[in-house]
């Protein structure tokens, strides 16, 4: 799909008379940049430099539309193949254990996501990942945009992946993406106990033939089940979890302070700050001591 790509980007290019110099200068890269892309070599385009390409070139969507394809090229083949069945499911239930389902992450908590992955090799390819992200999501708001349920655990919400500001915007965009007809958000609280899914998330995705497909990730793996009774006991474990997690009122409730928690946490000193505060404090006290007696007045211990 790279060479493909490129193969077109190259007949384009030649077509509108640009030299590989001029179409780099028109899209804000150098030109050892078109080159690669025509090339399939380097670092794949990221869909910012895509779309960039098909307005220059007035490709007509044409090398956006390629570009999923291209930066799936990246991935695990079962990896491609979850990403593909999502794009074409009427109905995504997902238990999320330790992070924000993609499809509801802002862009800065992406990032941070993103950011301390084992397989990153550049920061252009950081915002690649993150563009794509960011692409996926467009598809909620699509004419053809899937029912959305999601079942997040209380950690979700006490981890602050990206620092306080990120995880309080994130926890807003929770609160707005619960608003809308199409999604539901709720929360599975600690006091809840254990669980069949404590070892990482699951998905289940319905297509629009009414069959399903589950899919399992952990913090370096992923699985894709696919066997129809396999899928169903999956099925079986992600009802029982919303069921027994918090109705979506009392769920968005708990959102809510979390949120208001970060607010307040907001104005609390870091642990190296009051330190810092108290060694401060400690000096000053010290010094307004000598400055009323001269020196300080030793203790008067108890006689034996």
């Amino acid at each position: 799909m790279a060479a493909l790509f490129g193969a077109r980007v190259r007949r384009l290019r030649t077509a509108a008379g640009l030299t590989q110099a001029e179409l780099g200068e028109k899209t804000h890269v150098v030109s050892s940049r078109i080159t690669q892309i025509e090339r399939a070599s380097g670092a794949k385009p990221t869909l910012e430099l895509a779309r960039a390409l098909d307005s220059v070139l007035g490709a007509d969507n044409l090398l956006v539309e390629l570009w999923p394809y291209v930066y799936r090229e990246a991935f695990p083949d079962w990896s491609r193949a979850f990403i593909g069945y999502s794009e074409r499911a009427v109905s995504i239930r997902e238990y999320a254990a330790h992070l924000v389902p993609g499809l509801l992450q802002t862009e800065e908590y992406a990032r941070a996501v993103l950011r301390v992955g084992l397989t990153l090799n550049s920061d252009e390819q950081l915002e690649e990942r993150v563009s794509a992200r960011m692409g996926r999501q467009q598809r909620l708001d699509s004419p053809g945009r899937p029912e959305l349920w999601v079942v997040l655990d209380e950690a979700v919400l006490k981890r602050p992946i990206g620092g306080r500001d990120v995880i309080r915007a994130q926890l807003e965009r929770l609160m707005d993406a619960a608003a809308e007809r199409h999604i539901k958000v709720q929360v599975l609280p600690f006091d809840q106990g254990e669980h069949d899914a404590m070892g990482g998330s699951l998905t289940v995705l319905t297509l629009p033939d009414g069959s399903e497909v589950a899919y399992t990730e952990g913090a370096h793996y992923g699985q894709l089940i696919e066997d129809p009774g396999e899928v169903r006991r999956f099925s079986l474990i992600y009802d029982q979890l919303r069921a027994d997690a918090l109705p979506t009122v009392m769920s968005l409730d708990m959102i809510r302070s979390a949120m208001e928690g970060c607010n307040r946490g907001a104005n609390v000193p870091s642990r190296s700050e009051r330190r810092r505060l108290a060694q401060e404090q400690l000096q000053q006290s010290g010094g307004r001591q000598l400055r009323r007696g001269g020196r300080r007045s030793p203790r008067h211990r108890p006689r034996p």
